[in-house]
């Protein structure tokens, strides 16, 4: 029963170390990632889990109608499902990034695994956009030890504005108070539109279009700026500063 014991507790501090440790490390400390856009005036919307066949074009259609660019990060195996919709964002001048080919934690793969995932979304964007990306968003914003070497020539984006949109009722009833209390000094805002991963409510995104349109039409008539990704200052590596 020692043994047994002991084992478990051995596990647990590999997983911790190889997971929730490095986690917390590099969004407390802000190390190789970008959580706001320094140095620029304006919002920047950027939305995960898509693309759907629903929302996400419910979702361009909107962001069409106020000129608004937003970015958005992708879930590999559903963007060569619905090649279409990668095309006409890329079309309407918005930014695409990786967000795994399947949308699976960094603490449940192996460093192979993260690399694997990676590339074969890179290659689905290249291919379908002819452009290759330079943006990764890590699922849940979960690190493991070896995520900021494999992603070394990335744009490692998290934000600095999260709702829990994924829920139905949060996007439903929560949601607009929350976008109207986000300050326009380079913020980053994380949305979902799409809701089938684990934990979400399908019907969330219906919920949180409709409370983005209140909140486009309303910054539009009071001035409010949104930016993209690309009006960061460029670093030393050709990407974004941090």
């Amino acid at each position: 029963m020692d043994v047994f014991i002991l084992c478990l507790a051995a596990v647990a501090l590999l997983f911790t170390s190889y997971s929730i440790i490095p986690t917390i490390a590099i969004r407390v400390s802000g190390k190789e990632i970008t959580k706001r856009i320094k140095g620029q005036k304006g919002i920047a919307l950027t939305f995960d889990d898509g693309p759907h066949p629903e929302f996400t074009i419910m979702l361009l259609d909107l962001l069409k109608r106020y000129r608004v660019k937003a970015a958005f990060f992708v879930v590999g195996h559903k963007a060569e499902k619905y090649p279409e919709i990668i095309r006409r964002m890329h079309q309407e001048g918005h930014v695409i990034g990786i967000h795994h080919y399947q949308h699976v934690s960094n603490w449940s793969i192996t460093p192979f695994q993260l690399k694997k995932q990676m590339n074969r979304t890179q290659k689905v964007i290249r291919r379908l956009t002819g452009k290759r990306t330079c943006f990764y968003r890590p699922p849940w914003g979960h690190f493991n030890l070896f995520t900021n070497q494999i992603a070394k020539d990335y744009e490692i984006v998290i934000w600095s504005h999260i709702f829990g949109d994924w829920k139905a009722e949060r996007s439903e009833h929560t949601l607009l108070r929350d976008l109207r209390q986000v300050p326009d000094d380079g913020s980053i805002i994380l949305l979902h539109d799409c809701g089938e991963t684990i934990g979400a409510d399908e019907n969330a995104p219906k919920y949180m279009i409709e409370n983005l349109e209140v909140f486009l039409k309303e910054s539009v008539k009071e001035g409010r700026q949104f930016i993209t990704l690309e009006t960061s200052n460029m670093d030393r590596r050709g990407h974004y500063e941090h």
